[in-house]
């Protein structure tokens, strides 16, 4: 029986628990494609010829394994892109630059699987309105990112405590600075909100990804008191019928998804 590479890193993808390890995958398996067909024929192309077909090649695969949608242009043009950058003589400074802003931005997002998302003016007003006004509670957001939406929620509702949980430096910065400039009532915590007791909170707000809701609920059923509500912006449970939804008119067509535990 003859050994195939290619199906080993084939089902190696499907494997792989991380995205940017099964894009990495992806990427290798498709340039032993092209290594492949540029050995075995006598087919003449550019070296940026080659780097289209490798990323065109990556996109079809990134198609086949089922990942989002937007890493087939990522792998479509990765290659190509690389191959340019490298004609222009680019000093290697600028692009360790550009990798450390991006990490400082985006964190550990390649193993959370969940992205910088803001939330809009319009999820800010809905809360507003969904927030008790006579009555203390408490409040997390989980991915709190540069505070914005914590900021006006803690401002408008002085019997709230509010607390913020955000894994990424840059965006967590901010939100600190924010905090301490303006003097809002409220707490930040650089870290892992997965480390969090959630029994603390009457309302936990996440503006997340696809991912790992599943997982989340879990968390939340186990932890959170009965009575008290979980808010995802966007983002459904699977299988998990919603107490409440409200659909809004943003930029991104938002809906805020209520769950009463």
């Amino acid at each position: 029986m003859i050994h195939n590479p290619m199906n080993t890193l084939t089902t190696s993808c499907t494997k792989a628990r991380y995205p940017a390890v099964l894009a990495l995958l992806i990427q290798l398996c498709s340039l032993f494609m092209v290594l492949t067909l540029a050995k075995q024929t006598s087919i003449t192309l550019s070296l940026l010829e080659w780097g289209s077909l490798q990323g065109f090649l990556a996109g079809i695969l990134s198609l086949l394994l089922r990942q989002p949608v937007w890493w087939i242009p990522i792998h479509l043009f990765f290659s190509p892109l690389l191959l340019l950058a490298l004609t222009l003589d680019i000093s290697p400074s600028w692009y360790l630059l550009a990798f450390s802003v991006l990490l400082l931005i985006y964190g550990k997002t390649f193993r959370t699987r969940v992205p910088l998302y803001l939330s809009s003016r319009d999820v800010n007003i809905e809360l507003t309105k969904l927030l008790p006004r006579d009555t203390t509670f408490s409040f997390v957001d989980l991915g709190s990112g540069c505070g914005g939406l914590l900021k006006n929620l803690a401002n408008s509702h002085k019997n709230g405590r509010f607390h913020g949980i955000e894994t990424a430096p840059l965006p967590f910065l901010i939100s600190y600075l924010r905090n301490r400039a303006f003097g809002s009532p409220l707490t930040l915590t650089w870290g892992d909100f997965w480390q969090h007791d959630f029994s603390d909170y009457d309302i936990v707000y996440a503006y997340l990804s696809p991912v790992p809701m599943e997982t989340l609920w879990q968390k939340v059923s186990e932890e959170m008191r009965p009575g008290s509500l979980f808010i995802s912006n966007t983002f459904i449970i699977p299988g998990v019928q919603p107490y409440k939804s409200i659909k809004l008119n943003d930029f991104s067509n938002s809906t805020l998804f209520i769950w009463k535990i």
